[in-house]
C-alpha cells in the first residue's frame, strides 16, 4: 500500500517543502516568501550552510561563476535581489560567435537589441551570499544539514522522514531540487535519462592582455565550444571566465598540463582578440551530458532546476531555464492560493508544465542541437553554418532573434503571444 490514511498527531506541517539549498532551491524559496500569501516553508539540504552573518565575500582570481541573463535579471528584480546582485556583476555588452578554421562570425550587441546587457556573469560566491542573506532574513526555515530517507504519499500531501532525525514531516507539495541524477527524485521512482556527450567541461579563469569590454565570445572548434566571458577585473588585471568542452581523453591531458602547455594550447585554439593569454586558475572539469528527468510534476510533487534538466553548458542556459521555471511555478502556485483552489493538484501542476514546456523544448533542443552541428567536419555542412553567422551578422533580425532566445525573451513573448 502506498497511501497513509493518516497523520500523526506530532507531524508539522509545511505549506512547501523544498529539497535542495543551490541557487534553484533558494530562488524559490525566496521568490515565494516576497509573495503576500504567508506560505509556511522548509528549506532542507544536504550539507551544512555556513551562518549568514559569518558569510563573507572575499573576491578570488579562481572564484567559479555563473551567467546570468537579462530574464533571469527581471526575476532577481522582481524578488528585490538584483541591486546587491549586480554590484558585483560584469555586463555582457557584445556577443562574439565564430567558427574556427572557417570565416563565418557574427557579433550582437546590447545597444540594437534595446537592452543595459545581454547578461550578465556574476561569481558563485557573490550570488551565495547575497541569497543566503535574504534567507536568512526571511520566514523560511532552514534544516541543514538534512538528508530525505523516504517520502509517502498521502491522501492529501506527502510525508517526509529524514536520516537521522526523529521529526516528522507533512508537506502540502515537495518541489525536488537537488542537482543532477537526484536521489531524492529516484527514491519516488522518478529516473534520469542520461545522454552522455563524451565530453567534458573545463572551467577556469583566464588573465588576459587587453580589456574584454564587456564582450562574450562564443568560439567553436571541430572538437567543441569554447567560451570566455567577461568578468570583473583582478587586482587591475582582466579577467575571463573559460568553458572548454573537448572529448574526455583530451579533456584529461589539458587537465594534467602545466600551466604554461595549457595556456598555449588555449591560445591556439582561441586566437589573439584579447592579446596574450596571461595567466590560468585553478582548473575544474566535469562530464557533460543531456540529463531530463521521466517525470517533472506529480500530485504533491515537483522536480526543478538540474533534477529535471542538466544541459550542455553551451550559450550558459542552464540556470537561467531553471530560473524561467522558477518563476513560472511560483507565479502558477500563488494564483492557486489566492483562487482558494488546491496549489499542490495535478491540475494545478500540470499548468505550471504546460506553461513552461515550450521553453525547456526550445532550449534543449538548442543546447543540445548547436554544439553537434558545428562538430561536423562536412565541408558542406561547414559552408551552411558559417553562411549562416555570416548572413546573422548582415542581418539586424536575425541578430535581434538570437539575442533575444539568449535573453531568454522568446519563452515570454510566446506565453504572452
Amino acid at each position: 500500500m502506498v497511501e497513509a490514511q493518516t497523520v500523526q498527531t506530532d507531524t508539522e506541517y509545511y505549506d512547501i517543502v523544498i529539497v535542495g539549498g543551490g541557487m534553484v532551491g533558494i530562488s524559490l524559496a525566496l521568490l515565494l516568501a516576497h509573495q503576500q500569501h504567508s506560505w509556511k516553508i522548509l528549506l532542507l539540504e544536504a550539507q551544512a550552510f555556513q551562518a549568514a552573518d559569518k558569510f563573507e565575500y572575499r573576491p578570488s582570481f579562481d572564484a567559479r561563476s555563473t551567467a546570468v541573463s537579462w530574464s533571469s535579471r527581471k526575476i532577481f528584480e522582481a524578488s528585490q535581489l538584483w541591486d546587491a546582485l549586480q554590484s558585483h556583476a560584469s555586463p555582457i555588452h557584445h556577443i562574439h560567435v565564430s567558427d574556427r578554421g572557417h570565416l563565418g562570425l557574427t557579433r550582437i550587441d546590447a545597444a540594437e537589441a534595446g537592452v543595459d546587457a545581454l547578461g550578465y556573469v556574476i561569481e558563485n560566491s557573490w550570488m551565495g551570499r547575497v541569497l543566503m542573506e535574504r534567507l536568512a532574513a526571511s520566514d523560511v526555515e532552514v534544516v541543514a544539514p538534512a538528508r530525505v530517507a523516504s517520502m509517502t504519499p498521502l491522501k492529501q500531501g506527502m510525508s517526509i522522514a529524514l536520516d537521522d532525525s526523529e521529526r516528522n514531516i507533512h508537506a502540502a507539495l515537495v518541489v525536488i531540487a537537488d542537482g543532477a541524477q537526484s536521489q531524492t527524485a529516484q527514491k519516488m521512482g522518478i529516473q534520469s535519462n542520461t545522454q552522455p556527450y563524451g565530453q567534458q567541461g573545463i572551467i577556469a579563469n583566464i588573465a588576459v592582455e587587453k580589456p574584454h569590454d564587456g564582450t562574450a565570445y562564443e568560439r567553436f572548434t571541430e572538437q567543441g565550444p569554447m567560451a570566455m566571458l567577461p568578468l570583473p577585473d583582478f587586482e587591475g588585471s582582466a579577467r575571463c571566465a573559460l568553458v572548454w568542452t573537448k572529448p574526455n581523453e583530451v579533456a584529461e591531458q589539458l587537465m594534467a598540463a602545466t600551466d604554461d602547455a595549457f595556456l598555449q594550447l588555449l591560445q591556439d585554439s582561441f586566437g589573439y582578440r584579447l592579446g596574450q593569454l596571461q595567466k590560468v586558475g585553478t582548473r575544474h572539469s566535469y562530464p557533460l551530458a543531456l540529463t531530463t528527468a521521466s517525470e517533472q510534476v506529480r500530485r504533491n510533487l515537483v522536480v526543478l532546476g538540474n533534477a529535471a534538466h542538466s544541459l550542455h553548458p553551451v550559450a550558459g542556459q542552464g540556470f537561467n531555464l531553471s530560473l524561467r521555471d522558477v518563476a513560472v511555478l511560483a507565479e502558477v502556485l500563488g494564483k492557486a492560493r489566492l483562487q482558494g483552489v488546491d496549489f499542490a493538484s495535478l491540475d494545478v501542476l500540470q499548468r505550471y508544465q504546460s506553461r513552461q514546456l515550450r521553453d525547456q523544448q526550445n532550449t534543449l533542443l538548442f543546447s543540445d542541437g548547436l554544439p553537434k552541428l558545428f562538430a561536423k567536419a562536412s565541408s558542406t555542412v561547414a559552408f551552411g553554418r558559417n553562411a549562416g553567422l555570416l548572413m546573422m551578422d548582415l542581418s539586424p533580425g536575425l541578430r535581434a532573434g538570437f539575442a533575444q532566445f539568449g535573453m531568454g525573451m522568446v519563452a515570454k513573448e510566446a506565453e504572452h503571444g
